[in-house]
């Protein structure tokens, strides 16, 4: 199978019948689907188990991925959606969303003192803005992907980041202002 492929053009191969042409998909894209699972779950074994469910339901379902939005930002939804599901079935979750938010701002924040800041500030957003957050600027979505994957529209999405942002901003400066004076 040829790497080189664009996902457009394997999609419309396994749909004419080309069945192992969705492998390239799967290696193409199955790093990204396990560190979203595994931030979600914190665990290696069920992220593992996670990334196998959702290559599953994208092969199932992938007649009814209209190319309207990059492959990946679909794949994200159905990874985002199956992680969720799997946390509300599962009684006890594995992972609180505080420590959802330490692990993310720690991955991807490089300045010690402002990770340990921005994971406190973090605990203290409700989950949607930290989600809307987390979407945009660390899984980097674009602003219709957001809108996409959590089904709202263009202003929503801008509308919903940019209160995420305030109220971010302000518990840096009201919780964090001597801290932030040391920075």
């Amino acid at each position: 199978m040829d790497q080189s492929l664009q996902d457009p053009d394997i999609i419309r191969q396994v749909l004419k019948g080309q069945k192992q042409a969705f492998s390239v998909l799967v290696e193409r894209y199955q790093h990204f689907v396990f560190s979203i699972a595994l931030r979600h779950v914190n665990n290696r074994e069920e992220a593992e188990e996670l990334a196998q469910d959702v290559f599953v339901k994208a092969y199932r379902s992938l007649a009814d991925y209209k190319g309207q939005s990059k492959f990946s930002t679909w794949l994200y939804a159905i990874t985002h959606n199956t992680c969720l599901s799997f946390m509300r079935k599962k009684k006890e979750q594995t992972l609180s969303l505080e420590e959802r938010h330490e692990w993310i701002a720690a991955e991807h924040t490089d300045n010690k003192t402002t990770k340990i800041l921005v994971q406190q500030a973090l605990q203290h957003l409700p989950e949607a803005d930290a989600e809307i957050l987390a979407l945009f600027y660390l899984a980097e979505q674009s602003l219709e992907e957001t809108g996409q994957i959590l089904g709202l529209s263009l202003s929503n999405v801008k509308v919903r980041l940019f209160r995420a942002r305030q109220k971010l901003r302000d518990i840096l400066e009201q919780k964090y202002k001597e801290e932030l004076k040391h920075l």
